[in-house]
């Protein structure tokens, strides 16, 4: 299949529209994937809108791709035709630098994101290279699998290398399309878990996903009751926080880790990091290591993103609901 079907943004904002393009022979280091479901990330209505200033129009969005491959390059030894996959938020690295040596493929400076110039997967089909197709566990399913390539791999990868144990408290902040993904590895981590959340009405459902405290932060007196609380603290959310009162729960050496982007510059007093040794970090999404940890971690824990399904034709309505924040927790588009 040369000619790939799907749809494409042709300027900032725009609706989605049908559109094809020519992907040519099949690379020697790259698989063919079918695309049977992808995730609606709110990376895909940044780039849509061009937020970030680094789309080029016109192109197909979508990098939480699960599907089956159709055809394998003469290079590639560890994919068969007729095998699911699941592909995020990259699609290719150098393979050659530093990081790409140790298994960081995705700190490569020559990291190609999926569909970033090039075409995603609101598509029937997508070629990627064969180390970015990752093979999925027969027990999960493609529809709450898809998100957990992006949004999970986002939550995942800082738990797994920031080293969180049976004996860390670790706390998610904001439980949305990450969070909810975030108590349950947190769990399968074998940690104590505590939700922070600005919607007491969350309370039940976070505790039925791994969650063994609640916190409203919406309830000042609250925060300052966890002072010296937590080992490790998970930022997902995209909103300014008070950012001085986490770093003051963590304990001596603990650390906060940032994965969602709040728009205004973080304000710490360095005295409060120096005197626990405390630490501010940020995680992007994951290599393709960790991407197969994680998924053999899903199926044995029974971790799941919550989904609401949309046909691919619906993408336009899919996403418009992504933006305004209504979809509990994750969209997803099905061929």
């Amino acid at each position: 299949m040369n000619e790939i079907h799907g749809l494409a943004v042709h300027a900032a904002g725009a609706q989605l529209l049908s559109y094809k393009y020519d992907a040519g022979e099949v690379q020697a280091n790259e698989v063919e994937v079918r695309i049977s479901h992808c995730g609606v990330c709110h990376s895909d209505v940044h780039l849509i809108d061009n937020d970030w200033g680094l789309s080029k129009y016109p192109f197909i969005p979508g990098h939480e791709i699960v599907g089956t491959v159709t055809a394998v390059g003469s290079g590639v030894t560890d994919r068969t035709v007729g095998e699911r996959v699941g592909i995020g938020w990259q699609a290719d690295s150098c393979g050659i630098c530093e990081w790409c040596r140790q298994g960081d493929e995705h700190l490569c400076a020559k990291s190609q994101p999926t569909c970033v110039g090039r075409n995603g997967g609101y598509a029937d089909a997508i070629r990627v290279n064969a180390k970015f197709a990752i093979p999925v566990p027969k027990v999960l399913e493609s529809e709450n699998v898809a998100p957990l390539l992006c949004g999970g791999i986002t939550v995942y990868s800082p738990l797994r290398n920031y080293g969180v144990r049976p004996s860390s408290r670790v706390g998610v902040i904001g439980i949305g399309g990450l969070g909810h993904m975030g108590l349950q590895f947190a769990k399968a981590f074998g940690a104590e878990v505590t939700a922070f959340s600005t919607s007491k009405d969350k309370e039940e459902e976070a505790k039925s996903l791994g969650a063994h405290h609640f916190v409203n932060t919406r309830d000042t007196g609250a925060l300052k009751k966890i002072a010296g609380s937590f080992d490790f603290l998970l930022s997902t959310v995209s909103a300014d926080q008070d950012w001085q009162a986490y770093v003051n729960a963590l304990r001596p050496k603990g650390t906060i880790c940032i994965v969602g982007a709040a728009p205004s510059p973080i304000q710490i007093q360095a005295f409060s990091l120096i005197a626990g040794q405390k630490a501010i970090s940020g995680s992007p999404t994951g290599s393709p290591r960790d991407l197969h940890e994680m998924l053999d971690v899903a199926a044995r824990h029974n971790v799941r993103a919550i989904t609401e399904r949309f046909a691919m034709a619906k993408a336009n309505d899919a996403v418009a609901k992504v933006k305004k924040n209504q979809v509990r927790y994750r969209a997803v588009l099905a061929n």
